[in-house]
């Protein structure tokens, strides 16, 4: 649970399980859920976030994407809020390591569920008026889910990795407009 100042609030996934170097490579994600403190009153708030496991990547030339749908839930104004993100790599950097190699990784957000694309997120960077259309906090009633999260393993990383456990933390900090 973490709460940084009111209407915002933080997800905080950490890779588990990392590389196998057999015929390709094992990663998996853990995403950790969110709870307020006093989630009746929260203006902001974030449910719905599962593990992330790519399983064996077995083609290390295109992209592996996982993407996962969540409930973003926001009391302001016109149900506006805003998504930030910051790795655990050096200045907030999208990195995993395994403690010699370090392998980037991209993030993106979509305001719609069921989404595979969306806005580049970068560390640090608040991406503004995104919408929801979630009818309370845990999208109980109305739509189950209402956003977008894809985690990306570009080619490009996961050609030059080498073998190893690969872990690092990703925080997502979802704040009131």
């Amino acid at each position: 649970m973490s709460v940084f100042g009111q209407g915002q609030a933080s997800c905080v996934p950490r890779l588990r399980r990392g590389w196998r170097a057999t015929a390709g490579l094992s990663v998996g994600i853990l995403l950790l859920q969110l709870a307020l403190a006093t989630p009746a009153t929260a203006k902001v708030r974030i449910t719905g976030l599962s593990d992330v496991n790519f399983g064996t990547i077995s083609n290390l030339t295109i992209d592996a994407v996982q993407a996962q749908s969540m409930c973003v839930y926001s009391n302001s104004t016109g149900n506006l809020y805003g998504v930030r993100a910051a790795g655990s790599g050096a200045g907030g950097g999208f990195t995993l390591t395994n403690g010699v190699t370090t392998m980037a990784y991209d993030v993106r957000w979509n305001s719609q569920s069921g989404q595979t694309n969306g806005t580049v997120l970068t560390s640090g960077v608040l991406l503004t008026t995104q919408t929801t259309n979630a009818q309370n906090q845990t999208c109980s009633t109305g739509p189950p889910t209402t956003a977008s999260l894809i985690v990306t393993l570009p080619a490009t990383s996961l050609s030059s990795a080498s073998a190893g456990n690969y872990s690092g933390t990703l925080t997502l900090i979802v704040s009131e407009e």
